[in-house]
C-alpha cells in the first residue's frame, strides 16, 4: 500500500487536522517521502533511537507512534536529533505520529483503552481541551473497591514492575471514574467538577496530593507508558485490517 494512502486513511481516522492548533506535537508524517511502498508497519508508544533501531530490526518500512520527533519544529538538526533521525533517513524509514488525536479518539484512543480495562459504560468524552477533548469517562458496571481498582490497574497495564501509586482520598466505592492518559493530572479540577469518585491518568506533581485531600477523590497514577499503549494496539489492529503486516515494539520506561 502507498504511503499516502496510509498516512490519509489515519489522517482520517484520527481527525489530524481538529488538533493542529492545540497540540504541540507534528502530528501525521514527520518523516518520510510523499510517496513509498509499505508493507510491515511497526507501531511503538515513543519515536526515539530504541524503537527506530528495532523497527528496521524488524524490517519495517513505517514506524507509527505516539510520541513523535517534533514538538514544535527543530532549530537545528544536531547531537541528538540528528543521532535520531538519521536511522529513519539511512534505512527509509518513515514515520508517522499522533498525540493528542490519538489520546482522544473515543474508540481507538488510550483513555477508551483504560475503560475498556476497567469495564465502564456509558461513556462520554472528558478532558477538555479548547473544542475537544484528550479522554474519556464512564461509570464502573459493578462499583470498584479502591484497591480492588488499583489492582487491577497495577495488574493489567504495562508498568514496567512498578505500583500503580494511589492518593487514597475518595469514597469508598468508586463507580464513577474520569480518564486522561499520560500527563492528565491537570484535569483533576475538571474530574472533581464533575463529581467524579477517580480520576485514572499516568503521573502526577506534587501539588496534586493535596489538592486531591482537599476534593475528596481517588488518584490513581498508572505510569505514563503503561496507560498509553492503548492507542498505537489499536492503530496496529486497524492498519492489520488495511491488510498490512505489522508489531507491536514494548518499550516499558517504568515511568
Amino acid at each position: 500500500m502507498e504511503l499516502s494512502s496510509i498516512v490519509d486513511r489515519l489522517d482520517e481516522e484520527l481527525r489530524t487536522a481538529d488538533y493542529a492548533d492545540l497540540d504541540a506535537s507534528a502530528n501525521g508524517l514527520q518523516v518520510g517521502p510523499e510517496e513509498a511502498e509499505i508493507e510491515r508497519v511497526a507501531v511503538a508508544v515513543d519515536g526515539v533511537r530504541e524503537t527506530f533501531d528495532r523497527a528496521i530490526e524488524a524490517d519495517a518500512d513505517l514506524l507509527v507512534v505516539h510520541h513523535g520527533l517534533s514538538w514544535g519544529g527543530f532549530d537545528r538538526v544536531t547531537g541528538r536529533t540528528y543521532d535520531r533521525i538519521a536511522p529513519l533517513i539511512e534505512h527509509d524509514l518513515a514515520l508517522y505520529v499522533s498525540h493528542l488525536p490519538l489520546d482522544g479518539h473515543q474508540k481507538l484512543g488510550n483513555a477508551a483503552g483504560v475503560a475498556d480495562l476497567l469495564d465502564l459504560e456509558d461513556r462520554e468524552p472528558f478532558g477538555e481541551l479548547g473544542p475537544e477533548y484528550i479522554g474519556q469517562r464512564g461509570t464502573a458496571a459493578d462499583p470498584y473497591d479502591p484497591e480492588e481498582l488499583r489492582q487491577r490497574l497495577e495488574t493489567d497495564l504495562e508498568t514496567g514492575g512498578q505500583p500503580v501509586q494511589h492518593l487514597a482520598f475518595g469514597p469508598d466505592e468508586i463507580e464513577d471514574v474520569a480518564i486522561v492518559t499520560g500527563s492528565g493530572i491537570d484535569w483533576l479540577d475538571e474530574a472533581v467538577a464533575a463529581d467524579a469518585d477517580a480520576l485514572v491518568t499516568g503521573e502526577g506533581k506534587g501539588k496534586a496530593y493535596h489538592e486531591a485531600q482537599e476534593a475528596g477523590i481517588h488518584v490513581f497514577l498508572a505510569g505514563h507508558y503503561a496507560t498509553e499503549t492503548f492507542g498505537v494496539r489499536a492503530l496496529q489492529e486497524r492498519v492489520e485490517e488495511w491488510g498490512l503486516e505489522t508489531t507491536f515494539l514494548d518499550v516499558p520506561t517504568g515511568l
